[in-house]
């Protein structure tokens, strides 16, 4: 059986984690939505949620497709500090501005996933995925960063 080729291997690391990063950015937005004051805001925090779960689905398609089988799905340490910080923050009072820009601060860890994807060699499949994601990405996070700005 041929060994996959280095390129290939480091496809794979940064796949992971982006995937890694969507856990992360789909738990913190159900868990900072469940705790927004602003009905819009909840929703839209809700809807991403389910959008970064779907996104996953779709990679986790392409990377099957591809031949990568074994995909593990952990999240990181550091999106789980943030969420029990941004719990933390919720708890003492920090209201819709402090959850937003943590929210926004996770976002800008997903968007900095796919660049890093971005810079490895992908098969066309994948990069063409990873490129409408990380374009829907940006503009959440730009989206949470105006909502932050206008509760600040």
């Amino acid at each position: 059986m041929p060994q996959p080729s280095r390129e290939f291997e480091q496809a794979e690391l940064a796949m992971q984690s982006v995937l890694d990063s969507l856990i992360d950015s789909q738990e913190a937005f159900q868990q900072i939505g469940e705790k927004l004051k602003d009905e819009t805001l909840k929703h839209y925090f809700l809807t991403e949620s389910l959008r970064r779960a779907e996104f996953r689905g779709e990679i986790e398609s392409v990377l099957h497709r591809e031949g990568v089988h074994d995909i593990k799905e952990s999240g990181t340490a550091a999106g789980t500090a943030q969420r029990v910080w941004a719990g933390l923050k919720a708890k003492l009072g920090g209201g819709d501005h402090t959850l937003l820009a943590t929210a926004e601060e996770g976002e800008d860890e997903t968007a900095a996933a796919y660049d890093r994807a971005m810079d490895s060699y992908l098969p066309l499949p994948v990069r063409q995925l990873l490129t409408t994601q990380a374009a829907h990405i940006k503009l959440s996070r730009d989206y949470v960063r105006a909502a932050r700005d206008r509760k600040g």
